[in-house]
């Protein structure tokens, strides 16, 4: 075999498992596409995010703070490798709410889920006088917001480059340019073929293709129910620090630019900007921010992120190619954490291995 695990995509939820594997001594090769692949990888907010996560499902809550807990010594580790600071910063974050009445429905929410956490789940509820004491910049019109004490944010693109850089530096290969198009068993393991006509064996596989699983799923033997979910971001010129804690749909990044997002089209393979999307998003940011009114936008862009039916993540080995396993989700950020410590003794079927049935494909046949 030319590795022990075959990782297609490179982006950072495979860099990511890529990464972890090789830290316990596995030979890793990285099969990533070519320029037209839809990349999330370099189009997402950059945060590291519990809060609203596993509303329906608590064990998705548990596993997204699992992985925020780990961030602290994975960005550590990292970064001195990478010799890079990710600006990771875990001091919490805001779900801001204009109306009172959907403010108060989604603390309903949020207090059964703490319940059924057994009261791990710390937020606390600010209304307006008391978010203004936090973040003096808030506009009038901003009944309030959520603070969850778990929240923080990274740098999204260090952390892209960081994770290419050491899976090379600790022996991986990253092979660019190529696109799956096959797995088959082979002598004592799998051989992987590409669109370019290059093959490589390893004795497993893993699938974090994101939207390429759509294609590729089903030749493996996986269902890979996942579509396209259309996110538009705004980026505005370095403003002085105007925030002290991110959002969900407004985050000022290290550099001094504050970043503006939160969209969601269901529109398939199409990653276009468009107007009325970019408009809509920029109005809520001034409603919460009104000084960003007279910032300057410096671009834009739109990106798709990777949903399956219930926007939970899925962790499948294969039930007709044995050593070939699904490994998705559109909260690769959060999860990357989770992903490179964790993930690697569940894929390995070790004895303190997360459990993570939870989030396979047989939740689908039973909905």
């Amino acid at each position: 075999m030319q590795a022990d695990y075959a990782i297609i995509g490179g982006g950072i939820v495979g860099l990511s498992v890529a990464w972890g594997l090789l830290r316990r001594g596995r030979r890793v090769i990285v099969l990533d596409g070519d320029d037209g692949s839809f990349r999330a990888s370099r189009g997402n907010f950059g945060l590291v995010w519990v809060q609203s996560k596993g509303l329906s499902q608590p064990a998705y809550a548990r596993w997204s703070q699992d992985s925020a807990a780990l961030w602290k010594g994975f960005a550590a580790e990292l970064g001195e490798g990478a010799g890079t600071d990710l600006s990771l910063r875990q001091e919490g974050g805001y779900d801001f709410h204009l109306d009172e009445a959907e403010l108060e429905a989604r603390v309903a929410q949020y207090t059964a889920l703490r319940e059924a956490l057994g009261g791990d789940y710390p937020f606390e509820v600010l209304g307006h006088n008391a978010l203004k004491r936090e973040e003096p910049e808030v506009g009038p019109r901003v009944a309030g917001a959520i603070l969850h004490h778990q929240d923080g944010h990274v740098n999204p693109l260090r952390l892209l480059r960081a994770l290419a850089g050491e899976v090379r530096r600790l022996g991986g290969r990253v092979l660019t340019g190529q696109t799956v198009t096959d797995v088959h068993s082979a002598a004592g393991g799998l051989r992987v073929t590409c669109a370019s006509g290059h093959m490589v064996e390893a004795g497993r596989v893993v699938l974090s293709a994101g939207l390429g699983a759509m294609d590729l799923g089903a030749k493996l033997g996986f269902d890979a129910p996942v579509r396209p979910q259309r996110g538009q971001v705004l980026i505005t010129e370095k403003l002085p620090k105007m925030m002290n804690r991110p959002s969900g749909i407004i985050r000022q990044v290290d550099e001094g630019g504050v970043q503006i997002g939160d969209s969601k089209e269901e529109v398939g393979l199409d990653d276009r900007v468009t107007t009325p999307t970019v408009a809509a998003i920029a109005a809520r940011a001034v409603a919460v921010m009104p000084r960003l009114e007279k910032a300057q936008m410096v671009r834009s862009w739109g990106a798709l992120r990777i949903m399956s039916p219930d926007g939970l993540p899925i962790y499948q080995h294969s039930p007709t190619l044995p050593g070939v396993s699904l490994v998705t989700c559109h909260s690769g950020v959060t999860l990357a954490a989770a992903h490179a410590l964790r993930l690697p003794l569940w894929l390995e079927g070790d004895a303190d291995a997360p459990d993570l049935e939870v989030f396979s494909e047989r939740r689908f046949a039973l909905s």
